[in-house]
């Protein structure tokens, strides 16, 4: 039986929370929250500091567990699974992650290594295969030609595109990036978003969350928003339809204008 157009996937939901509560230090970092991400859905997390965007990607990575509620990866049920094997299907790019490589890696070993969640390539063995997929993935990511660079010689905007093509290398089933575009410069910032929204254009590759605190990083083909306020949900669903001023306001304690011109988002002050 051919498939239904429009119809709804089979496929499980790449993210599916119920009532998922975190408490640290006494405080509800997350409270409640509901959230299911499908198959072919690319997500921004949005909130200010301190709403929960970070624990909640940690949470769904399975590098961080819920004080309740229940939380389902790629079909599977935290708790009742191999959180280790579930891991190589999740892509997950952090600043934690740049932290820990060894500046003098080239770049080409960053990638790789990835097939063995390693940081470093002294333990494994990698196929001719292998490494031509790294630099195809690199290449994609453009950084064509970069594959024998030292990572530390990298602008801090490149090695964020580096660990991105990292992140594909395992081919994995679902895509989560937290804050990719912290600390970059104008040009870092708009040439990591150029990257980001040509693999969101991309129907083959997997379901993604971007988490961000600038509506101004949301590439174009992002489809659908999540707004933290303190730890809830305060909305969600198809960014056309959830994300406007009023909302943007409240989830940062702003009286804020939003403007959207040539598929990106402008945020500012209301005077």
């Amino acid at each position: 039986m051919q498939p239904v157009p429009g119809a709804p996937s089979a496929a499980p939901a790449a993210i599916d929370l119920a009532g998922v509560t975190k408490v640290h230090d006494g405080r509800a970092v997350l409270a409640d929250v509901d959230w299911r991400v499908r198959p072919d859905e690319r997500w921004v997390v949005l909130g200010r500091n301190g709403s929960g965007k970070t624990t909640l990607i940690r949470i769904c990575a399975l590098y961080d567990h819920p004080s309740s509620g229940s939380v389902r990866v790629l079909g599977e049920l935290l708790g009742r699974c191999d959180v280790r094997r579930l891991r190589r299907r999740i892509g997950f790019v952090s600043a934690a992650l740049a932290d820990q490589i060894r500046g003098e890696l080239p770049v080409g070993d960053v990638v790789v290594t990835a097939l063995n969640a390693a940081l470093e390539p002294w333990w494994h063995t990698y196929a001719d295969d292998d490494r031509a997929r790294a630099r195809e993935l690199l290449a994609e990511m453009g950084l064509d030609g970069r594959h024998a660079q030292p990572f530390r010689t990298l602008s801090s905007g490149e090695r964020q595109r580096a660990l991105i093509a990292r992140s594909l290398m395992t081919e994995p089933g679902l895509l989560l990036l937290d804050e990719p575009n912290a600390g970059l410069d104008l040009g870092g910032r708009e040439e990591l978003i150029e990257q980001l929204d040509r693999l969101a254009a991309d129907r083959s590759r997997p379901p993604t969350v971007l988490v961000t605190h600038h509506v101004e990083e949301i590439p174009p083909h992002f489809d659908h928003v999540l707004l933290l306020r303190e730890g809830r949900v305060l909305a969600a669903g198809p960014i056309e339809d959830v994300l406007d001023a009023e909302v943007l306001s409240e989830c940062f304690g702003l009286p804020l204008e939003l403007e959207r011109r040539h598929d990106r988002w402008t945020a500012w002050r209301r005077p």
